[in-house]
């Protein structure tokens, strides 16, 4: 039997609401959303018995007593957090709310869900409607204006850096050990402690920080649930990114959420839908478009064009981006685009180039895309594969074989889907004439000694 919902008694209590005139209240409210809806006193009762309602009903009966106590309640603040797992749906997500407040419901109750593992999500693939709409409409869509709110507990600017500086923290333990390792933690800490933040009370000011913050770290919860594999997840998560840089007023900041889907797309087989991300990414900052930022998404789009076989596109885009980054200054560009360097490009461009067929230019680049630095772990693993791949095609077996080697030593540590089906796409490039080779089996004694190398083979 459920428990008694005491949050819900206390909350009535300080309304005033009696059983008959909160039912009373729910209906006239769902009347004016347009909705017929049937609820009475024994409804009540058995909400205050712990049933939760089915369908938007918590949430309606949230704004009702909100409304009546002076501030805005969630569906958490009711005790009905359950609520949205147990009613949540495929479009839980997906789309690019009109209003900031309900891109912020949205988000709630997505992460309420994720941490619930609601099924519905964690086995969605990414819908590729959903990001032509998200990025149309954030091209398109007028500024929200002031974002400020009046709930429980005031927000101040040291508390929003307190959110950047924990994402930091997620984000240093990504790059090292895989968006596996702790993605769970961020969302953990972003229903925990960001919810309340942006379900408080705040200025305009405050409100506009607050919101980029929070784009911030979905953008990063978007990246870590990619590389788990949570490819219906992720999109969710980036699309609401996007809109909270909408609300934030932060071009620049929607135009590397664009880039991050145009990443996860190629990632997926969809490149012509990557390359229009990543032009919408560098039509929408415009003016404030930095060079380390064009790089960076002139890099996404060389990406998709070489997976389409558009070899002079591709060119033309690397070309863009290394001059882009040529022009860059210590202090013209935003904190989260700080990675992108000579290091990064050499990595992309090693991608462009195996996957145009060019392995002597993707090796010539490859010495010069890994970092070596025992934090980007994760990259380093990326950048070794693809020279390692490259040097198979060329028939060179000593070379390609001592990088695999090199690669799964630095996938010991790394908790990623991306990882392994990247290793399980340079054992493709093992033919039968390689595998009968005395190179070979030598190779394979020691590389079975690697989960993620006998993880491939499966």
């Amino acid at each position: 039997m459920a428990d008694q919902n005491d949050r819900l008694a206390a909350l009535m209590d300080e309304g005033g609401f009696s059983h008959k005139s909160l039912a009373r209240a729910v209906v006239a409210a769902a009347a004016r959303k347009g909705d017929d809806l049937t609820c009475d006193h024994t409804y009540v009762s058995r909400w205050l018995k712990g049933s939760i309602p089915r369908g938007d009903l918590p949430h309606l009966i949230a704004e009702v007593i909100g409304r009546k106590v002076g501030h805005r309640l969630t569906v958490d603040d009711i005790g009905m957090g359950d609520a949205a797992v147990r009613t949540v749906k495929l479009e839980l997500g997906l789309d690019f709310s009109d209003l900031p407040d309900a891109s912020t419901t949205s988000i709630v109750d997505l992460w309420r869900a994720d941490l619930a593992e609601a099924d519905v999500l964690v086995r969605a693939n990414p819908d590729s409607a959903a990001w032509h709409e998200a990025s149309v409409r954030w091209l398109v869509a007028p500024p929200d204006g002031a974002i400020e709110r009046v709930g429980r507990g005031v927000v101040k600017l040291p508390d929003v850096e307190m959110v950047r500086s924990t994402a930091d923290v997620f984000s240093t333990l990504d790059g090292k050990y895989g968006g596996g390792h702790a993605r769970r933690a961020l969302i953990q800490y972003l229903h925990s402690d960001v919810r309340p933040m942006l379900e408080g009370t705040y200025s305009a000011v405050v409100g506009q920080q607050l919101y980029g913050a929070t784009a911030e770290a979905l953008l990063l919860a978007g990246w870590m649930s990619y590389d788990s594999g949570l490819h219906g997840v992720a999109q969710r998560y980036l699309i609401q990114a996007l809109r909270m840089t909408h609300a934030a007023g932060d071009r620049r900041l929607g135009g590397s959420v664009l880039s991050a889907m145009s990443h996860q797309a190629t990632f997926v087989g969809r490149y012509r839908e990557a390359a229009t991300l990543a032009r919408a990414a560098l039509a929408g900052p415009a003016g404030s478009l930095t060079p380390t930022l064009a790089a960076q998404f002139r890099a996404m789009e060389a990406r998709a064009l070489a997976r389409l076989g558009d070899a002079r596109g591709c060119d033309l885009a690397l070309a863009e981006a290394e001059r882009q980054l040529d022009l860059r200054t210590p202090d013209s560009d935003p904190a989260y685009i700080a990675y992108f360097d000579e290091i990064e490009l050499a990595a992309e461009m090693g991608h462009c180039f195996r996957d145009l067929g060019r392995y002597t230019q993707a090796v010539q680049v490859g010495d010069g895309s890994i970092f070596g630095d025992g934090v980007s772990n994760r990259s380093d693993f990326f950048a070794t594969t693809v020279q390692a791949e490259s040097y198979l095609a060329q028939g060179e077996l000593d070379r390609g074989l001592g990088l695999t080697l090199t690669a799964l030593e630095l996938g010991e540590s790394l908790k990623s889907a991306r990882c392994q089906q990247y290793m399980r796409e340079l054992r493709n490039r093992i033919t039968p004439a390689m595998a009968r080779t005395g190179e070979f089996r030598d190779f394979s004694d020691r590389a079975t000694e690697f989960d993620l190398w006998t993880t491939a083979a499966a």
